[in-house]
């Protein structure tokens, strides 16, 4: 089946599965670029040339038939496989070519950020796609080489290279605890505000890690998949949020948050550099990996001096 999908048109694989994974053909034309006339065409002749239908379509929906499940899954190893031949050889002389696609969570610092408009001028002849989102992308259907994370599980099927663990505390500010009182006992945190994120990026989160490994569910007053919002919202007093130690570190040292039920509420979790596992790393790969860890050290060299 392999071999049977690396002879077909490239264009006409790429049209097929991107048609699958955007589940509309109006929405895969508009993403490819291309008329949607342009798009059936394709895929018809794709159908044609295997002498199977692979879609069932209507106006309304579009289904894979049991035929088109089993090459849709062949189809992704067979771009994939061309994709990373191509890019095999991008580190020529003069630099790295082709693309490196990026997922971030949001809120990254403003030395990261530093890092990565250096990474682009040193290789200026690689095309970075960098998609911002608290949301955990599909490596598969999104096309992505790489991403951050922060959680305190990881995906299975994927490498993930620690750049370091960060304790997450439940932190207000003085001003609030003072108007709404210090909870002492988890029971108090039904009198507080609570400021809340989305599990994995996509559903409120309604409950909040115990130390003891337990959780405690929440009432959320503010919701948000941006941690720095969440962070501002506790600054400015509008409740208790949970967060990094290493995003308020500095908010802690001034003064601005304070720690709330330290010994009973929080976690660890595990900051990460993502990658699905192939049989080998794409050069620009392994160059914004590198980047990455070099940043980490900086960052940690930085502590250290300061304190």
């Amino acid at each position: 089946m392999i071999l049977m999908a690396l002879t077909a048109e490239t264009s006409e694989l790429i049209a097929f599965t991107k048609t699958v994974d955007a589940k509309s053909l109006s929405r895969a034309a508009a993403e490819l670029g291309i008329p949607r006339a342009t798009l059936s065409r394709r895929i018809a002749q794709l159908e044609k040339k295997l002498d199977a239908r692979l879609l069932l379509r209507t106006t309304r929906s579009l289904a894979l038939t049991d035929l088109g499940i089993i090459f849709y899954k062949e189809a992704i190893i067979a771009l994939e496989a061309i994709r990373q031949a191509e890019q095999s050889v991008s580190r020529i002389e003069g630099g790295l070519r082709g693309d490196l696609r990026v997922s971030l969570p949001p809120g990254m610092k403003k030395s990261f950020r530093e890092m990565l408009c250096e990474f682009i001028a040193q290789h200026p002849l690689l095309r970075v796609h960098v998609h911002t989102s608290s949301h955990h992308i599909d490596f598969r259907s999104g096309g992505f080489d790489v991403a951050l994370r922060a959680s305190s599980q990881m995906q299975p099927g994927l490498i993930a290279r620690t750049l370091f663990r960060d304790p997450v505390i439940a932190v207000a500010s003085p001003d609030y605890l003072s108007k709404m009182g210090v909870p002492v006992t988890l029971n108090d945190l039904s009198d507080h505000q609570c400021l809340m994120g989305f599990a994995r990026g996509e559903l409120p989160d309604m409950y909040w890690p115990l130390i003891s490994g337990d959780r405690v569910k929440v009432d959320g007053a503010f919701f948000a998949d941006d941690i720095s919002l969440l962070c501002e919202a506790a600054i400015n007093s509008r409740g208790i949020a949970l967060l990094p130690e290493e995003l308020i570190r500095e908010h802690l040292q001034q003064g601005a948050l304070v720690p709330v039920l330290r010994e009973t509420i929080g976690t660890e979790m595990q900051i990460a550099v993502v990658y699905p596992d192939r049989h080998f790393l794409l050069p620009q790969v392994r160059a914004f990996i590198d980047a990455v860890v070099g940043w980490v050290a900086s960052e940690r060299a930085q502590q250290q001096r300061i304190g």
